[in-house]
């Protein structure tokens, strides 16, 4: 039987990877996307081609109060897909960036990325919870921005750093579970986060390839990889600690 992992976000950058690895490891994928089903669904179609099974479900993961609406299609698509009751993994990683100084954020913006980085993170975690098996793992998407300092991160950094101190007290509350919890923390990656700011901006790029040991700004195939490893039975013992995923960036 495939074990199964959820990832939020999992219809492009990070978490589009995240599904595509895990699939080349013989684990299917719950997948949700905020708006764009369509590119939800060729994530799906791409996990098929490598012979496992996928599903798609919409989910804007800082609306708190729809998690229990979701919780219901999760337990209707394991059981119509897989005949389960519950999953294996839980892989906490939409999210968008916010660039302004400590000076201009506004309330809204404030709150829209705690909703989404942080008090999202937390309640869909404990929604998910009775339904996630024994032994299984959590991995909390974090940022290299909570180790190093950006002009304008300030509030997303934040945000971050809460989730990473959440993942120690989910590894500890939930160890007698056998549920391991881990922050997985990128560099900064050339996808289409923050308006595509390090794939698309030369300048920006050159920069973070200048302050990376490796030479060069990150790929989605980068985390993908290493999120896939962490879901295996090799990687078992690793619990309540950061994997920072950077290239030694900022050293």
């Amino acid at each position: 039987m495939s074990k199964i992992v959820l990832i939020t976000g999992g219809n492009r950058g990070l978490g589009r990877a995240d599904a595509l690895f895990a699939a080349k490891k013989g684990i299917d994928s719950i997948i949700t996307y905020r708006n764009n089903k369509d590119e939800a669904e060729a994530v799906v179609a791409d996990i098929e081609k490598q012979g496992q099974k996928a599903v798609a479900l919409q989910l804007d993961t800082g609306d708190i109060h729809a998690f229990d609406g979701f919780v219901e299609s999760v337990k209707q698509a394991l059981k119509d897909t897989w005949q389960r009751e519950d999953f294996d993994f839980l892989v906490n990683n939409a999210g968008h960036g916010l660039y302004q100084p400590i000076t201009d954020v506004t309330e809204e913006e404030f709150d829209s990325i705690v909703n989404v980085h942080f008090k999202g993170v937390f309640f869909l975690t404990q929604k998910l919870l009775p339904i996630m098996k024994d032994g299984g793992r959590i991995i909390n998407i974090s940022t290299g921005l909570t180790r190093f300092s950006q002009p304008g991160s300030g509030v997303y950094a934040a945000a971050k750093g809460a989730v990473e101190i959440l993942t120690h007290y989910l590894a500890l509350e939930l160890g007698k579970r056998h549920i391991s919890a881990i922050t997985v923390a990128p560099g900064a990656i050339a996808t289409d986060f923050g308006g595509g700011r390090t794939r698309d901006n030369q300048d920006i790029n050159q920069f973070i390839s200048s302050v990376t040991a490796l030479g060069r700004a990150g790929e989605a195939d980068d985390i993908g990889g290493v999120v896939a490893s962490l879901l295996t039975d090799e990687t078992k013992w690793i619990s309540g600690t950061r994997i920072e995923v950077s290239g030694g960036m900022r050293l």
